[in-house]
């Protein structure tokens, strides 16, 4: 088993001035435990403490809960002056924007907090965390220090789980967990409910993989279309606990099964495989970007490599991608189409749709040309012989 880091401070004031304590330390994005550590409280200048956190020392917060989530937008207000200028390339101004969310990151994860034993968060006005805490982390371990910008992450995923996206096209609402990436685009979502089913597919009579399935609202999509079986399968824990969840609360746990992925496809062939992978080719700083990032486009490429040999005689092979990264500059329209052809594929047809998300008509976002340009296809493929 790996060694559990811990972080140690000193207590300032108090019952024990002095005292030497300890805590676990937890970070979903793999953030290494600071070395330096103080305590502080509301009488922390919103100044002092970002010299204090960008030279590496961290802050745990001892005083009002909501005090905390002030000094938080101020930290993030001061960082925000730092946006870096455009790159010469598209691509130039990616890394560059990526390199600056993840100092900023950095940055806004040295304000810590400390789960008690049970996982409660011991400040004033702090909500009842320990719902929360539990499905996003697990059982409780002993006492935790966490960065308070993972935790309202936690908190805010804790609601979406509660609260649900509707889907009609899935057939009710979808309730994605912590750490599984939310289908909050629709937008890909609508493509699968209306793109043409394969024969067997729409007659009821065939199966259909669904991989890298997540929340399970595609797998759920096409069993509301009229699919017999749908196979969905994924590597994460958390999306295998997530999709089995969405498939009970929707009625279709006797039509979609969800297996462990950790080979992509699973056994035999189908009449249907429908793949969303990550859309960017980079490398993902936590569990929810990996929804988003795949290195190399490895996902995307074991897709295509493993579906001829698994599709049925007149299948077809559903691929939903956006064409973000060809106007970043970080892959090119030809290099998909000669992907294509090397798995030995056709294109039989492709559905496009423009996103509808915030971003992409906002001007001030850096990667907004980019943004605006953008794309969603459904690629229609079958076996070129």
């Amino acid at each position: 088993m790996p060694e559990v880091p811990v972080i140690g401070w000193t207590e300032p004031a108090g019952a024990e001035p002095g005292a030497a304590r300890s805590a676990r330390w937890h970070s979903e994005s793999g953030m290494p435990a600071p070395k330096r550590v103080v305590v502080a409280d509301d009488r922390l200048k919103a100044d002092k403490a970002y010299r204090l956190v960008c030279e590496g020392t961290a802050l745990l917060w001892r005083g009002d809960y909501q005090g905390a989530r002030q000094l938080l937008k101020a930290l993030g207000r001061r960082l925000d002056r730092l946006a870096p200028k455009p790159g010469s390339t598209p691509a130039e101004t990616f890394h560059r924007h990526r390199q600056s969310r993840g100092h900023r990151a950095r940055v806004l994860g040295m304000l810590l907090v400390v789960l008690e034993e049970d996982h409660a968060l011991d400040l004033r006005r702090a909500p009842d965390v320990r719902q929360a805490c539990a499905e996003a982390y697990g059982p409780p371990q002993g006492r935790t220090a966490v960065s308070l910008r993972e935790l309202l992450g936690v908190i805010g995923a804790h609601e979406w789980r509660k609260k649900g996206v509707e889907m009609p096209a899935a057939g009710g609402r979808i309730h994605p967990h912590y750490g599984v990436f939310s289908p909050i685009r629709g937008e890909y979502v609508d493509l699968v409910a209306t793109a043409p089913l394969p024969a067997p597919a729409r007659l009821g009579d065939g199966t259909a993989f669904d991989l890298g399935t997540g929340t399970g609202v595609l797998a759920a999509v096409l069993a509301h279309r009229g699919v017999g079986r749908v196979v969905a399968t994924d590597s994460s824990p958390r999306a295998l606990v997530c999709a089995r969840d969405n498939v009970e609360r929707l009625g279709l746990a006797d039509r979609v099964e969800v297996v462990d992925g950790g080979a992509l496809y699973p056994q035999g062939r189908a009449a249907l495989v429908v793949c969303n992978p990550p859309w960017l080719p980079a490398r993902p700083t936590s569990a929810v970007e990996q929804g988003v990032y795949d290195p190399d486009s490895a996902m995307l490429k074991a897709f295509l490599a493993g579906l001829a040999e698994h599709l049925e005689p007149w299948g077809e092979g559903w691929l939903i991608i956006s064409d973000l990264a060809e106007h970043l500059g970080l892959r090119g329209r030809q290099e998909l189409l000669d992907a294509f052809d090397a798995a030995g594929l056709r294109v039989v047809d492709r559905h496009d749709a423009k996103p509808r998300h915030p971003r992409a008509s906002d001007p001030g976002d850096p990667l907004h040309t980019a943004r605006a340009a953008e794309v969603t296809s459904l690629w229609r493929l079958a076996p070129a012989d």
